[in-house]
């Protein structure tokens, strides 16, 4: 417990936050034949219901204070958003994960020049460890198509954009009113191309649709204050180790993969805990030079 505490907050609540996307996506998975546009319908309404509590209880403005920053980040959560569901119900789970690991990396890059985080040059080194993780998992599991790669990556860049907002906002905005522009984008926009494909759940699908919606409630919440408090190169980094969910959860649905797909996920791990060793480690440095020269 003691150990648990030691761990800065926002690494705690990135660890729940990834164990909670991960339960989110294995009940994705138990409703394959209800389209992924309908699923994110269900889970924006009930995001925005559970947020929109909270909100009133706090006291709080809904509508926030910059608030074309928070525009931007609903656009750019809800096009992830649709284009991951996608890819979760057309290839393996833990493939899934790691197409969609690419956004850390854009994540730390456009961090560099959107809210000025300084990214030490071995950090580098290690988010290419993952990203030939990346590549050694899409380029020999055959199930996985160039297409679907490209989805990944639209994906990846639009959570990019998103979670620097976040970290934009850290001391402006509470994390209901950030969650609550999510839904708010995305139910119009789900709702009017529901219409078209529309499936009618039936039994148990109203169960897995309700919890997808809770758990995704929670997951952001945790997430949000995770990027809130953490600075973003560890923070993104972390989402990596749902790789190790997803992988778990996967056999659930009976999803197997060769030895070269285990060496890919292996490196995306690797590369995730030595990047965030080296930031620490970094960090320690720069201050104790800072403070010799200030002691000269």
């Amino acid at each position: 417990m003691r150990r648990w505490k030691s761990v800065p907050a926002g690494v705690r609540y990135m660890l729940l936050a990834t164990l909670l996307f991960a339960m989110m996506k294995v009940c994705v998975k138990m409703i394959p034949q209800i389209p992924s546009v309908e699923i994110i319908l269900f889970r924006s309404v009930i995001s925005f219901i559970i947020s929109f509590i909270g909100i009133k209880a706090a006291g709080i403005s809904p509508w926030g204070t910059n608030k074309p920053m928070l525009i931007l980040r609903g656009v750019c959560g809800s096009l992830s958003l649709i284009l991951y569901f996608i890819l979760i119900q057309q290839i393996p789970l833990a493939t899934t994960y790691t197409l969609l690991y690419l956004a850390p990396v854009f994540t730390t890059i456009l961090g560099i020049y959107f809210v000025k985080e300084k990214v030490f040059p071995m950090q580098w080194v290690f988010f290419a460890l993952s990203m030939l993780g990346v590549v050694i998992v899409t380029g020999f599991d055959i199930r996985v198509e160039p297409i679907h790669l490209l989805i990944g990556l639209l994906s990846s860049m639009s959570s990019g954009v998103a979670y620097n907002v976040i970290r934009k906002l850290k001391t402006s905005e509470h994390p209901l009113v950030i969650i609550l522009y999510f839904p708010l984008v995305t139910i119009p926009i789900a709702g009017v191309y529901s219409v078209f494909i529309w499936e009618q759940p039936i039994g148990w699908e109203w169960f897995w649709l309700i919890m997808v919606g809770i758990f995704t409630q929670f997951a952001q919440y945790f997430m949000t204050k995770a990027y809130q408090q953490e600075e973003l190169s560890i923070i993104s980094s972390l989402s990596y180790l749902g790789i190790v969910y997803g992988l778990g959860f996967g056999f659930l649905f009976g999803e197997t993969f060769n030895l070269l797909t285990y060496i890919g996920m292996a490196c995306v791990v690797m590369g995730v805990v030595s990047n965030i060793w080296w930031k620490k480690k970094g960090e320690v440095l720069r201050r104790k030079r800072s403070m010799a020269r200030s002691n000269q």
